[in-house]
């Protein structure tokens, strides 16, 4: 059948994120062959057809200026049609973001709970439990840029829902930067990393000018690549030793040490007689080696002068 577009009741084009390329080479095959596959669609009021499938069609054959799209009208409600839909479509890569916002449909506009649906799509209760929590974790603005396709859904999963739960201010200005900087997800890792575990002053420079942040990124592991000699190596080891000292020096000064357990103390107890072993026997081989080598030293200055 063929049905007008302004007869398509679109409401669940959200639930699903576009892909830009995938969506010009449909463009490109709509424009070269016409429709061969039809879009899928059940009944709504009077001549309206709530669209199922077929949402990547739709936007290009509209592009196209045609006037109509050819459509399957399947007799079921609609949401055993978004149910099955999903089911034949298993396979082709659909991510935990858009599983969850099919469930939250479902759940907000039929009232499914999430025992039943568990058993319709074949999980448990916790996979539908983490995929409704994803949605309501990751702030509206960032899921919007997912679906625009200006955002990796894995980037939002992994790096904006940690720091939406810790702060969702800081989590919508770094996903604006990277949706409008058209960031990989490779890099969007690195902003996270950046901001979680940098300073004060590093955070201000990932959120201001995450480009800047990235490139003095890129030069300081390209400096890190090039061989270093023996003196750099060994000034490199006890900058790190130095600054892990120092790192624990504040928190136990904090009071950090007070807060644990009994049985926790006694774990770090056993650490700490390690460590100690361990440095004292680096510092030790360290006074041995300036022992040893101090007199050739001398020697060799001494016949080149």
């Amino acid at each position: 059948m063929d049905v007008e577009f302004q007869h398509l009741d679109l409401r669940y084009e959200r639930l699903r994120k576009q892909q830009p390329q995938r969506e010009r080479q449909l463009l490109g095959s709509l424009a070269d062959h016409g429709q061969q596959v039809p879009i899928v669609v059940v009944r709504g009021q009077g001549e309206t057809r709530v669209v199922i499938d077929g949402y990547k069609r739709v936007r290009a054959l509209r592009r196209l200026a045609r006037d109509t799209v050819c459509a399957t009208e399947w007799a079921v409600s609609e949401s055993e049609a978004l149910i099955v839909e999903r089911a034949m479509r298993s396979a082709s890569g659909e991510d935990a973001l858009e599983q969850g916002w099919l469930l939250r449909e479902l759940v907000d506009r039929f009232g499914l709970g999430q025992d039943e649906l568990g058993r319709r799509f074949d999980k448990g209760k916790s996979w539908v439990s983490r995929r409704l929590s994803l949605v309501a974790d990751l702030p509206t603005e960032i899921q919007d840029r997912v679906r625009q396709g200006r955002l990796a859904a894995h980037a939002a999963m992994k790096y904006f829902v940690p720091l939406a739960r810790a702060n969702e201010a800081v989590a919508v200005a770094l996903a604006a930067k990277a949706a409008s900087l058209r960031l990989s997800t490779r890099q969007v890792g690195a902003l996270y990393v950046g901001y979680v575990s940098g300073s004060a002053r590093t955070r201000e420079l990932v959120l201001q000018d995450p480009q800047i942040f990235l490139r003095v990124q890129q030069e300081t592991q390209q400096k890190e690549d090039v061989p270093k000699g023996p003196a750099q190596e060994i000034v490199g080891e006890l900058g790190a030793l130095g600054g892990i000292a120092r790192r624990l020096h504040r928190k136990l000064q904090s009071g950090l040490w007070h807060k644990l357990a009994v049985c926790e103390r006694d774990e770090i107890g056993a650490h700490v007689g390690r460590a100690r072993a361990d440095v004292a026997r680096c510092l030790a081989n360290f006074d041995k080696e300036q022992s040893d080598a101090g007199p050739e030293h001398a020697n060799s200055h001494s016949q080149t002068s």
